[in-house]
């Protein structure tokens, strides 16, 4: 069976040119992961997209409907970015734009993964979220402070979809590898193959060389191993950094954790076919002893504003010490009346550049956006004319390369659930439903 990948994440891009190369022979299903954390918490708590929307379009509109020519059954995992219902509604109504645009016709399965406070509530008060730090516990005001929060489903709502005959699955926060491993269980392959080969390819051709993650991947899996061969001609696979792909955010080189168990690698062989295909052998999947998913949650803490600077004055950055303590005195000084010390928190952050350059961001986080834009307007003001013992000159400390110095960034969220939750059934946090399109 012929698995392809179109592209490490929707919205980054892909060559065309490999995409005609991938369906100019059979291809059984197609796949896209369309979000991550790695951009951090701001895009889950506010609802929108980290992927640009025309940039989503444009990789949708070359793919559905070669998938839908080819029959080939099309997963996208973790819509929008961050998966929650409301990242669903946005990538759903770009389908539906493109579909009425092309004058396309299917049957499209949705998956919904948010859950409720009460839920993660009444799960915790009986002992059955677990910590994935002991130093980050879940605490029921965590949960109360809670403005959205995430399951991340595994293959069961995928391949329960995929039962129905649907042409394209879309489905909120996902684990990466349930977007290729469910359609090769579902088709009754080797779950240990399954999730290995999914794990390698979910950021499409960065297993490849040239590395990048915005091309297109193809996976041939068969009874007891599976293959990988990049779609793009100047790319091509190779042992070392297959294998190394594997390892790719992974705590333990033998072991990937999924929802459903352990896929153990102890045993798995790397072999060169060819100049640009490897094979995978040898990989063994064990059924895990709980049923559990990853949640994720945010709160908003406060609203932000920056103001970026560059200091070109050696003597200035000799003395930076004394003039971030004269400028956080200031500050105090200034608010001691009408501001509390928890009102807000300043940073300094700080990198170099050439080798009389500094780079530095002035980053207030505040209860409200005034009370952040009054604290960073302080310490601007004040750090740009800061004396300091042995300062000749009377011009700015600073350089501010845009105008206005001070940009009003917003909220700013934080996880404030990053747990683990045992599940009945793995079903049990997702909502499905299907329509004719």
């Amino acid at each position: 069976m012929k698995i392809v990948a179109l592209t490490g994440i929707l919205g980054y891009g892909y060559s065309e040119e490999a995409l005609e190369i991938a369906f100019s022979e059979k291809v059984d299903y197609l796949g896209v992961d369309a979000g991550s954390t790695d951009p951090g918490p701001y895009y889950l708590g506010s609802g929108k997209s980290f992927t640009n929307r025309d940039a989503v379009k444009r990789d949708l509109a070359l793919a559905l409907p070669k998938a839908l020519e080819h029959k080939a059954p099309f997963i996208i995992g973790s819509a929008g970015g961050a998966g929650s219902s409301e990242h669903v509604k946005w990538l759903r109504e770009i389908i539906l734009e493109i579909a009425e645009e092309q004058e396309l016709s299917f049957k499209l399965g949705v998956v919904y993964s948010d859950v409720s406070n009460a839920y993660v509530l009444e799960k915790l008060q009986s002992g059955k979220v677990h910590n994935m730090s002991d130093e980050v516990p879940l605490t029921v005001q965590d949960v109360l402070d809670s403005t959205r929060i995430v399951s991340q489903i595994g293959v069961t709502p995928m391949i329960e979809l995929l039962k129905k005959k649907v042409d394209i699955i879309l489905c909120g926060r996902s684990c990466d590898t349930a977007i290729y491993a469910s359609p090769c269980i579902y088709e009754g392959y080797d779950k240990g193959l399954a999730f290995h080969m999914a794990k390698i390819m979910e950021c499409g051709a960065m297993c490849s060389e040239p590395v990048s993650a915005a091309d297109v991947m193809q996976a041939y899996i068969y009874e007891d191993y599976f293959e990988l061969r990049p779609a793009n001609p100047i790319r091509s696979c190779k042992v070392d950094r297959v294998a190394a792909h594997t390892l790719y955010e992974q705590s333990n080189p033998y072991l990937i954790f999924e929802p459903d168990g352990i896929c153990d690698l102890t045993n798995s062989k790397f072999e060169q076919v060819d100049d640009r295909t490897v094979r995978v052998s040898g990989s063994v999947f064990v059924e895990g002893a709980k049923k559990t998913l990853k949640l994720e949650g945010v709160k908003c803490s406060g609203y932000r504003t920056i103001c970026p600077a560059t200091i070109f004055d050696t003597t200035t950055i000799e003395h930076l010490d004394e003039i971030l303590e004269t400028v956080t005195t200031f500050i105090k000084e200034n608010t001691r009346h009408t501001l509390s010390p928890d009102d807000y928190e300043i940073h300094f952050k700080m990198n170099g550049g050439k080798e009389n350059s500094l780079g530095i961001i002035i980053d207030v986080v505040g209860k409200t956006q005034v009370i952040a834009d009054t604290v960073c307007a302080l310490a601007r003001s004040r750090m740009l004319h800061c004396d300091y013992e042995g300062r000749r000159c009377s011009a700015g400390n600073l350089a501010f390369p845009f105008s206005p110095s001070d940009i009003h960034v917003g909220k700013v969220y934080e996880f404030s659930v990053f747990h683990l939750v045992e599940v009945d059934d793995f079903t049990e946090t997702s909502k499905t439903y299907i329509e004719e399109i």
